[in-house]
């Protein structure tokens, strides 16, 4: 075996681990069906690819973390089928979301089962760290649940400031990232000290990519970015671009506002007007200096890392593919 695995490769190993779970022929179909489904529309692997990387900078065999890892991947999915059914979303990755393809109750009980798959998965982790790897895990998989709770608190307000939004983000997006890198390098051997500077890498990362997809939303081109670009907008989603042109706007940030409300407007006039007030504003520089901030501090953070500078670099690579999206 190798000692050193790329990001693909690393991929590739989640996916064979996801394929031999024994879940096929289990019954009820009606159960397990948008399980397999779901697994199987595609998705990146990002943060259970980048706990085997975390493993394999402290050891040569990254399957150390195979299970919490792909513990990880699941949880990922099963928050996306629920997050979906809360906001009512058609589609996923190009293909017709759970609740819309089965039914809503499929998809709360589905959900449900993963979940309870993710806490097996978890539990099969090496014996002499399984008890600190699962303390990781379920106070994460709590901060998500609470992160997703104050997404929803966030749309019935009329102001949320961005140290408030940074911190739902945080919550919601970044803090799985950052326990998978920690856990795989507990998996892997490291020191408290090398873990915790590994969950630090993966919190800026995360916060870094997730305003890089609200970037995106507005700014990216539709063939590479895997969507439909404006749909934050459409849905008055308080985003990092929105909340910044609130701010620099001021007292005059009525007539955001009133674009906002404009209900009556064809879409892409309402997407086109929003865009020209983040246009005038300047709100694209900020987003990409706030996005430069915090891959920053992910990069400061690797390079406090104790391990050979050929194995900080395959992780670098991953964390470069991660962000280097057509904008």
């Amino acid at each position: 075996m190798p000692e050193q695995y790329t990001l693909q490769e690393c991929t590739r190993m989640i996916e064979q681990q996801l394929q031999s779970l024994d879940i096929r022929s289990k019954q009820p179909s009606e159960l397990y069906a948008p399980i397999l489904y779901t697994l199987g529309t595609g998705g990146k692997r990002i943060r259970s690819a980048y706990s085997l990387l975390a493993c394999n900078l402290f050891c040569n065999d990254p399957a150390r973390a195979i299970m919490p890892a792909t513990a990880i991947e699941v949880f990922h999915n099963y928050s996306l089928v629920h997050d979906d059914i809360m906001d009512k979303a058609l589609l996923r990755r190009n293909k017709p979301t759970v609740h819309v393809k089965w039914s809503e109750n499929a998809a709360i009980l589905s959900g449900d089962a993963m979940f309870i798959l993710a806490c097996k998965l978890i539990m099969q982790s090496p014996p002499e760290v399984a008890r600190q790897v699962m303390e990781i895990f379920f106070r994460t998989t709590l901060e998500v649940c609470e992160g997703q709770q104050l997404d929803m608190n966030f749309e019935a307000r009329p102001w949320v400031s961005i140290p408030e939004y940074m911190d739902m983000i945080r919550q919601k997006t970044a803090v799985l990232l950052a326990a998978g890198l920690e856990i795989g390098a507990i998996c892997g051997g490291a020191d408290e000290g090398q873990a915790q500077v590994l969950y630090r890498l993966g919190i800026n990362l995360g916060i870094a990519f997730q305003i890089q997809d609200d970037l995106l939303d507005v700014y990216g081109d539709p063939e590479t970015f895997g969507k439909a670009i404006g749909g934050d907008i459409l849905c008055n989603k308080k985003t990092f671009l929105m909340l910044t042109a609130f701010d620099k706007a001021g007292a005059d940030g009525l007539y955001i506002t009133d674009a906002m409300a404009k209900y009556y407007l064809h879409p892409q006039d309402k997407i086109d007007t929003i865009t020209r007030i983040y246009d005038e504003l300047d709100v694209r520089t900020d987003t990409e200096a706030e996005i430069r901030k915090y891959y920053g501090m992910a990069m400061a953070a690797l390079n406090e890392l104790n391990v050979p500078e050929d194995r900080k670099h395959v992780l670098l690579q991953a964390a470069e593919h991660m962000m280097h999206r057509d904008h």
